[in-house]
């Protein structure tokens, strides 16, 4: 009798679709390791996200929002579990592996910084200061985390095909679709960047809406007219549209129409929703937190964990474990970080 591992993927061979990703024949791991009796290797990778250390911070990580009081709006960690529920809807219409869909989902921003896209620029930025040549991105940095920091330096060990989901998934500002050379190897890591998109879009709409800065009639009009006047309504005719282009197909898109419609509503965002999401005080302060805690954690390496060691090898081994340590914060924990440091104690006197 076969194990339940070798029986799921005996019905992979059976039920997916020809261009599906099939764990069985993954192009493996960094360090080989024996497989699981139980799970596939997708299963095991993404089991291997949902409990590390990275993906429990993102609960305490910006989506676009910093520090808001309210319950409602998004978190990173929120962010990913909707990206996580659009992409296994497509891949499950379209028969795709649903298993590798979900780790690369839930692995995509596990390298975001505190305080959302605005942390992320400062911290490219400063960390620019003391190594010219380097760069932070955090699609970079999430396969960073997976590949080198979790698990004390010896990384989750995940498989190519998550690994490369995970770096490719962003798309940033640009339009979609994604030119050859920046696409997934596989359609589930395409899903993701679609579903990426579709999540953020929809969910920064309602969470601005929610704050105030804009209401339902600012939104495009002929966007919603096109696509949908609920939250509900946009989501469904994205998905839609992406399964029945996508059908029987191997590459996954958008109808023309429906593509142009999504990515206008993706420049209202970037060009109405996030400048007045923070105003220039506050991305300044975030600014000068991520910039000042930088240089002074390189100036004490002492305070990050195995700081004076990357010290002792030479400046750009000590800016990139400052990076790392930094990028990995929470915003709370940043913020507890920056006034331990810069703002002065309060006196306590005895009696």
């Amino acid at each position: 009798m076969s194990i339940p591992r070798e029986q799921r993927e005996q019905l992979e061979n059976q039920i997916l679709s020809p261009f599906a990703a099939r764990s069985a024949n993954t192009r493996g791991r960094q360090r080989p390791e024996p497989p699981c009796p139980i799970r596939t290797a997708f299963q095991r990778d993404r089991d291997r996200i949902i409990h590390c250390k990275a993906f429990r911070r993102l609960s305490h990580k910006t989506q676009v929002f910093i520090a808001p009081e309210a319950d409602h709006y998004r978190t990173r960690l929120t962010h990913t579990l909707e990206v996580a529920q659009i992409a296994r809807t497509i891949s499950r219409a379209l028969r795709l592996n649903e298993d590798l869909t979900e780790a690369i989902a839930l692995g995509h921003d596990l390298g975001h910084t505190p305080f959302g896209h605005i942390g992320e620029a400062a911290l490219d930025a400063v960390y620019r200061e003391f190594d010219p040549d380097a760069r932070f991105h955090h699609a970079e940095q999430s396969l960073r985390v997976v590949d080198v920091l979790e698990k004390d330096g010896q990384g989750l060990n995940l498989t190519h095909e998550v690994r490369d989901g995970i770096r490719r998934h962003s798309k940033g500002m640009e339009d979609f679709p994604v030119e050859p050379e920046d696409r997934p190897e596989t359609l589930e890591g395409m899903v993701v960047s679609y579903a990426d998109r579709i999540a953020y879009i929809n969910h920064d709409i309602d969470d601005a809406i929610r704050a105030g800065l804009i209401g339902e009639g600012d939104l495009p009009a002929d966007c919603i007219a096109l696509l949908g006047d609920t939250h509900a309504k946009r989501i469904t005719t994205m998905v839609s549209d992406i399964v029945e282009h996508s059908a029987d197909s191997p590459a996954i898109s958008m109808g023309e129409e429906i593509e142009a419609a999504t990515n206008r509503l993706k420049d209202f965002l970037y060009h109405r929703v996030y400048p007045a999401a923070h105003d220039a005080a506050e991305g300044n302060r975030v600014r000068r937190l991520v910039t000042e805690l930088f240089r002074f954690l390189v100036a004490n390496p002492s305070a990050v964990p195995g700081g004076e060691e990357a010290a002792a090898e030479g400046a750009a081994l000590l800016a990139r474990r400052v990076c790392d340590h930094l990028a990995g914060m929470t915003d709370r924990f940043a913020a507890q970080q920056f006034e331990a440091h810069f703002m002065p104690r309060r006196w306590r006197a005895d009696g």
